[in-house]
This record gives structure tokens, C-alpha cells and sequence, in this order.
């Protein structure tokens, strides 16, 4: 019998980067405070930017870009005015409402971690400006679109920073609107409409989940505030009105972040433009669903039924969703479905916290893919612009072709696969390090069910990112490129504030540099850099990560990392696009594409019952009620006959003298009085 060697696994806790102090710097008594001012910026950025520029796009890059980067600094500033701080820095509104025994304060809250994720959301949004600009350029309805993300934006920090759940309310369906216009923002395609159309049904169908548990979280609490609600049910302890409350919020949730069965409107969504892809996907609108669900984290603690029903649905997601990514033929569609999967991974880690620790592991996450999201999305735009789409057969050794796409698209894949050192890998082994904290805390069998979902992401996530590189970097690394073309005769863009007349394909190394602006190409640069050492930021005080890694379970998850990229690497040898996905079968990638059925099943369980109930109304409308209204006319008509054949058509005498009797009698008192 051979003798087991009892390898010494050393659990790892997370260490402190000895960081500098920072600086004393004087804070200038300004009116308002740093949040006010991002929300108010923005919000002003996305109106004057549509009336200060009814003739040129000009003014509204001014306005937005402007704007976006003033908002950003702002959001900077108060990272670091809370730094340290042991409370939220709290700023009003409007001033306090009162309505009878509700009592609305309406505030605005910066903490340490709500600090951050405004600071990443402001920053996204303003790389997400910038490249518009250059992505959008010959777009006459581009001044549309950098309102449309300016409010965008405002609505996100407005649900970051609230400190009451009617700003929450308020942020969170303005972001349901202006999804709606910038996904939509082709209306010319007849499929962009739809699919603007899908997101805003299916998220409206979810939000009555979310407003009705507010509205009964409200309620039962006696005021809006939501420092003020948690205390009240947390001291109430577990109950069956919390529950049916926090219900309906974790329905909303997971309509506003794509989750099952919500999970189908996203990938549609990828008829919008890139840039607004990115805003979506990274730091808005899916993301905001993790932001409120930390915010209110006592209460799902304290909430069995939400909290297992979260877990259920979203393991149950993650799982789906990187499958599907594997097997589509998009580049977009394949970030879509990753985009599913990820953000089912901060909820995930949301579910599995014990009762007194914080969410601190979900929004290192989502800060991380915020980062790695929108600098591949970022990264495919432009992609795309070279090589006239985004479909596979389009895409195939676009890298390879176009050698400046390379490192930005590898980063991004690496960060997204979890490789380290990126960002990603330091922000999925702590959330699967909190999926174990959960289960060794006794969270009960969904807690379970979560680490073994995060746990099978792993292998799933390198693996369509192994895909994704296959086809993009396919092809010999050295290949002849035609001599560029003068450019005597056409100019390049090199800023976003200039107005070129002509811009043509780039083709080759140089050209591919020329076709994007130095500013865009800037930005791409910037968040390659954040997704490579992002990851510093877990070493720091500004989150606080009570967490031990498990290296054996480190070390089985870049095992199955490794394994999962050679599996694809050998079933793409042999196949002419180096595209492993070509070898499933053909029925099974066709229905993986249409996201297996959801449309027929979302078709059958609410569109067909909801128009048989409207046409139900319709008759009923058309037959009853209406049939009274057309039934008078000839019951009129025939009561009238039957008058006339009982009664003369000559008035009687004795009639004619009192009706003349009166009338004299009539005039007589005008005449006196």
C-alpha cells in the first residue's frame, strides 16, 4: 500500500500594503458637497448638452466630456475626504419631506465603499464619453447619445450614493429609461427597437417586485432612510412581512441585472452601440442591482427566503450563462453572456456573508470588472470599426492583422479569465473565498450550491476566453502588410475636438493606430493599466477583507484554469477558424444562440396570457359595456313609437290653455317685480 504524502496547505490571510499617510490637504469651503455636485453635473451635462447644440456635435463633446471629467474629479475628491473617515459624510437634497407618519429626509450618503464604487462609476463613464466621441463621430444623432449616457450616469451615482429609497427609486428607473433610449439608439434597425423595447418590458416587469418590497420596507419602518430602515427591521428581528419584502427587492435585482429568468434582455442589448455596451456592462444599470442589495445586506441577511432564493437563482446563472458565452458566435454576444455570469458572481457573494461581516468582496468585484469589462468592450468598439463587425467569421485574426489590438484584448481576456496577476483573479479567488467562509459558517445547503457555482466558473470562464483569443489571434504571426496609402489626401483623427471630412479603414500596424484617436487610444491604455494592477486595491484599508485563502483551493482553480484552456486549444486544432465551438453541433449552436428558448418561453408565460387578458378586456368593453350605450338609441326610437300610436299628434285644447296661462302668468310677474 503506498503511503499518502499529508502536503502542509497554509491558509493565507490577507496582508496590508504599509501605505503612506496621505496628505493633509486643505478642503476649501465650497456650497454643497461632492456628491451633490457629481449628481447635479451630470444631470445638467445631459439637458444643456441637447440645447446648447442643435447644429453641431461640438458643443455636446464639450459639454459631455467636460462634465464627465469635472464629475470625476469630484467623485476623487471625496474618495478622499472619506479616507479614514468612521461615518458616512451625509448631505441633503431638497431638504426633509413629510407625509403624515413617513418621514422622507431625501439625504445623499458617502461611505468608504459607496466613495468607491461613485469613483469607478464616474471614471468608466468619462473613458466611456471620450471614446464615443471618436466611436461615434459621423453619427448625427451622437448629441443624443452623450446626453443619454450623462443622465445615465447621474441615475447610477444617485442609487450609489442614496441615502433613501425614493433617490434610489428615482436613480434606478431613470436608469431604466436611458438603457432604453441608448440601446435603442440605431432606430433604424428594426431589431435595435426590439431589443431597446425587450430591456425596458422585462425590467419593468421586475421593478414592481422592487418598488412594492421598498414601499412595505418603507412603511414598516416609518421613513424613508435607509440607515433608518435597517435599523428598524434589524431590530424587529426575522419575520414574514421582512421576507415578502426583501422578496420582492431580490425580484427587481435580478430583472435590473439580467439574472434568471430576467437573464435573456442583455445579450439583446448588444444592438446598441459598443460605447454604450460598456456603460451598461461595467459600471451601470447590471451593476446596480449588487449596490443596492449591499446597502440593504442586514436585512437579506436576515431574510432566509430572499437570501436562498438569490443564492438559487443566481449559482443557477453563473453556470448558464458561461456555458452559453462559450457558444456564441459574437464577440459582443460572448461578452453579454460573460457579463451575465460575472455579475452573478457579486450577488453570489453577497449571499454567502455571515451575519456581522460586510460586502466587501462582491464590490471588490464589481470595481474589478467594471475595470476589465468596459476595456474589452472599449477594445472590441474598435475592433470592430477594422474589421466591419463583430462576428466571428468577421473578427478572425483580427490581432494578428491588427497588432494594436493585441495587448489591450489580451489583458482583458486574462483579467476576465481570472490569470494573475490581473484584477480579476485577486476579486473572483475572494469571492470564491467567501463562498467557502459562507459554507464553514453554516449558511445551509444554498450556500453550498454557490461555492460549487463559483467553483465551476472557473474552468467555464477560461474556457470561452480561451476560445475568444483562438479566433481573434488565429494565422501566422508574420504576415505581408500593404505599404500604408499617403495621407496627403485624407486626414486622421487625432483629437475628438477636431472635424475631418473623411476618415478610411485603417489597414495594417501603423493604420490600425491612426484609425483611433490618441484620446480613445488613451483611455483603452488607462484601463488596461487599472485591470493589470487593480488588484492592489484588496491590500488596502479602503476595503476591509476579513477573509483567509484556501491555497489548496487556489491552486485547484488555476489546475482547472489550465486544463480548461488546453481542452479548447485542442478542440480548435483542426478547424479552419481555430474556433472550438465549431465542433458542437449544429442544432444545439443554434439554440444556444437564441438563448435556449427563453424568448418562446417568456412568450408563453407572460406575452400570449397578458394580450388574451387584453383582448378579454376589449370584448368585454366592445360587447357589454359598450352594447348599453348603442342600446340606447333604439330603445329611444321604439319608446317614441309607442308614444305616438297612444297619443294625438294635435295638442288638446285644455293643454294649449294652461300652457298659454302660464305664460301670461309669467310676464305678469316680470312686469311687477
Amino acid at each position: 500500500m503506498i503511503p499518502t504524502v499529508d502536503w502542509p496547505w497554509p491558509d493565507w490571510e490577507l496582508a496590508r500594503l504599509p501605505l503612506p499617510a496621505l496628505p493633509d490637504l486643505p478642503v476649501p469651503d465650497l456650497p454643497g458637497s461632492p456628491a451633490q455636485w457629481a449628481i447635479l453635473l451630470s444631470a445638467a451635462a445631459g439637458l444643456f448638452g441637447l440645447a446648447l447644440s442643435r447644429r453641431s456635435s461640438r458643443p455636446a463633446a464639450w459639454v459631455a466630456i467636460g462634465c464627465s471629467g469635472l464629475v470625476f474629479a469630484a467623485m476623487v475628491w471625496q474618495l478622499y475626504a472619506v479616507a479614514g473617515a468612521s461615518e458616512p459624510r451625509i448631505s441633503s437634497t431638497i431638504g426633509a419631506l413629510s407625509f403624515g407618519e413617513l418621514t422622507v429626509p431625501l439625504e445623499l450618503s458617502a461611505s468608504r465603499l459607496s466613495a468607491l464604487v461613485a469613483a469607478v462609476v464616474s471614471m468608466v463613464a468619462f473613458f466611456v464619453q471620450i471614446f464615443a466621441r471618436w466611436y461615434l463621430w459621423f453619427d448625427p444623432r451622437y448629441r443624443q447619445f452623450s446626453a443619454s449616457v450623462s443622465i445615465f450616469t447621474a441615475a447610477m451615482l444617485l442609487v450609489v450614493l442614496s441615502s433613501d429609497v425614493v433617490l434610489t427609486l428615482i436613480g434606478w428607473e431613470v436608469m431604466g429609461w436611458c438603457s432604453f433610449l441608448l440601446i435603442g439608439h440605431l432606430s433604424a434597425k428594426d431589431s435595435a427597437n426590439r431589443a431597446a423595447g425587450k430591456a425596458l418590458l422585462v425590467t419593468r416587469l421586475a421593478d414592481v417586485g422592487f418598488v412594492l418590497g421598498l414601499i412595505a420596507l418603507a412603511a414598516g419602518a416609518g421613513t424613508t432612510s435607509i440607515p433608518a430602515i435597517v435599523e428598524h427591521w434589524s431590530s424587529a428581528g426575522p419575520s414574514a412581512g421582512l421576507s415578502l419584502a426583501m422578496v420582492g427587492v431580490v425580484l427587481g435585482v435580478l430583472g435590473k441585472s439580467a439574472q434568471l429568468p430576467f437573464q435573456d434582455w442583455l445579450p439583446d442589448a448588444m444592438e446598441g452601440p459598443t460605447p454604450a455596451s460598456a456603460l451598461i456592462h461595467a459600471a451601470t444599470m447590471v451593476a446596480a442591482g449588487t449596490v443596492v442589495l449591499a446597502q440593504l445586506l442586514p436585512l437579506l441577511q436576515a431574510s432566509g427566503p430572499a437570501r436562498v432564493l438569490l443564492a438559487l437563482l443566481v449559482a443557477a446563472t453563473i453556470v448558464l450563462a458561461a456555458l452559453l458565452a462559450f457558444a456564441q458566435p459574437d464577440i459582443k454576444r460572448l461578452l453579454a453572456w460573460s457579463t451575465v455570469s460575472q455579475v452573478g458572481l457579486m450577488l453570489a457573494a453577497l449571499t454567502v456573508v455571515p451575519a456581522g461581516d460586510g460586502p466587501d468582496a462582491a464590490i471588490l468585484h464589481l470595481v474589478s470588472h467594471a475595470w476589465f469589462k468596459a476595456l474589452l468592450f472599449l477594445t472590441v468598439g474598435w475592433m470592430g470599426v477594422l474589421t466591419g463587425g463583430t462576428v466571428v467569421r468577421f473578427v478572425v485574426s483580427s490581432t494578428k492583422r491588427y497588432r494594436s489590438l493585441r495587448r489591450p484584448m489580451g489583458i482583458g481576456l486574462l483579467a476576465l479569465a481570472g490569470v494573475p496577476p490581473m484584477v480579476g483573479f485577486v476579486s473572483k479567488e475572494l469571492v470564491l473565498a467567501q463562498a467557502e467562509h459562507g459554507v464553514q459558517a453554516g449558511m445551509g445547503t444554498a450556500a453550498t450550491i454557490v461555492l460549487a457555482a463559483v467553483g465551476a466558473s472557473v474552468p467555464l470562464t477560461a474556457a470561452y476566453c480561451m476560445r475568444a483569443w483562438l479566433i481573434l489571434d488565429r494565422g501566422p504571426r508574420r504576415r505581408h502588410v500593404p505599404a500604408p496609402r499617403p495621407t496627403a489626401d485624407r486626414q486622421i483623427i487625432d483629437d475628438f475636438f477636431s472635424e475631418p471630412d473623411v476618415v478610411e479603414e485603417a489597414i495594417g500596424i501603423e493604420e490600425a493606430d491612426s484609425a483611433i484617436s490618441s484620446s480613445a487610444r488613451s483611455v483603452v491604455a488607462l484601463l488596461g493599466f487599472f485591470s493589470v494592477v487593480g488588484g492592489v486595491l484588496a491590500f488596502t484599508p479602503q476595503l476591509d477583507l476579513a477573509l483567509t485563502v484556501n491555497l489548496q483551493l487556489l491552486a485547484a482553480a488555476l489546475l482547472l484554469m489550465a486544463l480548461a484552456a488546453l481542452a479548447v486549444w485542442v478542440a480548435s486544432r483542426g478547424v479552419g477558424s481555430r474556433d472550438a465551438a465549431a465542433r458542437l453541433p449544429a442544432n444545439l449552436s443554434l439554440a444556444t444562440e437564441r438563448g435556449l428558448g427563453f424568448d418562446r418561453l417568456y412568450h408563453a408565460a407572460v406575452v400570449r396570457p397578458v394580450l388574451a387578458l387584453a383582448h378579454a378586456v376589449q370584448w368585454a368593453d366592445r360587447e357589454v359595456l359598450d352594447a348599453y350605450v348603442r342600446a340606447a338609441v333604439p330603445t329611444a326610437r321604439l319608446l317614441g313609437s309607442a308614444l305616438e300610436t297612444t297619443h294625438p299628434r294635435r295638442p288638446a285644447p285644455a293643454l294649449v290653455l294652461v300652457l298659454g296661462g302660464v305664460v301670461v302668468l309669467a310676464i305678469i310677474g316680470v312686469v311687477l317685480s
